[in-house]
């Protein structure tokens, strides 16, 4: 396997998961590409001695899961055969922009077919003379009894404000002692604030310690696959407990690629900072070694 595509086959496991890409034949080079997101279907790519320089081809599906909705397989292939003719450009790596391109599209194609089915079945009860009650559009009963307990906004810590290509990001953290709470301050967050509720992504994740030895920890991606989890890896190096972070992105129009992921993690490093969250490890082990020195 050339070199180009070594380099770039670590890179997209390191960002998604070990098996997003994986190589399963040599000469030709045969790979697998799992579509994040998309549990269930990977694609099937022949990769020519000369790529980048030359772009790869994909021959089909490699697997698809049982749960998949029949025709999604080659609905997947042919919009990532149409999105490579989009994103290739000679002498460039074009995979991590495949997978993105592709993950944002079949998100946005089965969501509007959810639609679709969703007003075609209340079209079909309003002939039956009933009402279809939408249970998807009615509010959380749990999270609307926590918004209403809110009589104040909630103890936010921001970041700088980071730009990067007409991209914008900043982040919230404040301090949480339940799940319960968490949501509550998120859902607070994204009912008051519209600036906040019309971003591209809102991601969030917490860390917490709750009654007899139990800790509570999530994260969401808000539709930047791969974020929110990268956003909790995070809280778990610093060791930060007992804090919600939330990293809000307006999209600018230019793809980031990778380095979005490194926005999203420093804005959410600078709130911690702010907000006094990180344990000053280092000042105290070197006051240890002072004290013992003789």
């Amino acid at each position: 396997m050339e070199s180009a595509l070594e380099d770039e086959c670590q890179a997209i496991n390191a960002i998604y998961s070990e098996s997003t890409l994986a190589v399963l034949s040599q000469d030709p080079t045969i790979c697998s590409l799992e579509l994040p997101g998309e549990v269930g279907i990977s694609l099937r790519l022949e990769f020519p001695q000369d790529y980048p320089d030359a772009p790869p081809s994909i021959l089909g599906t490699q697997s698809v899961g049982e749960n998949i909705a029949k025709g999604q397989g080659t609905h997947a292939v042919d919009l990532a055969r149409s999105v490579l003719a989009e994103v290739y450009q000679p002498g460039s790596p074009c995979i991590f922009d495949l997978v993105e391109e592709v993950s944002q599209r079949l998100q946005q194609y089965n969501e509007d077919a959810s639609q679709n089915q969703g007003n075609q079945e209340q079209q079909d009860a309003q002939r039956r003379g009933q009402q279809l009650e939408d249970d998807d559009n009615d509010p959380d009963p749990d999270e609307m009894q926590s918004l209403d307990l809110l009589d104040k906004e909630p103890p936010w810590i921001l970041s700088d404000v980071f730009t990067e290509k007409k991209s914008v990001f900043v982040a919230r953290a404040a301090a949480v002692t339940s799940p319960g709470e968490a949501k509550s301050y998120l859902a607070y967050l994204l009912a008051t604030d519209k600036k906040v509720a019309k971003a591209s992504h809102n991601i969030t994740a917490w860390r917490i310690h709750g009654p007899n030895d139990t800790a509570f920890q999530d994260c969401d991606d808000d539709g930047e696959t791969a974020a929110g989890g990268r956003l909790l890896h995070l809280m778990q190096l610093m060791d930060i407990w007992d804090v919600m972070v939330v990293v809000t992105r307006w999209y600018g129009g230019v793809h980031l690629g990778p380095d979005r992921f490194r926005l999203i993690n420093t804005t959410a490093r600078d709130a911690f900072v702010k907000g006094g969250y990180v344990q000053e490890t280092g000042k105290a082990e070197s006051s240890n070694k002072k004290k013992g020195k003789k």
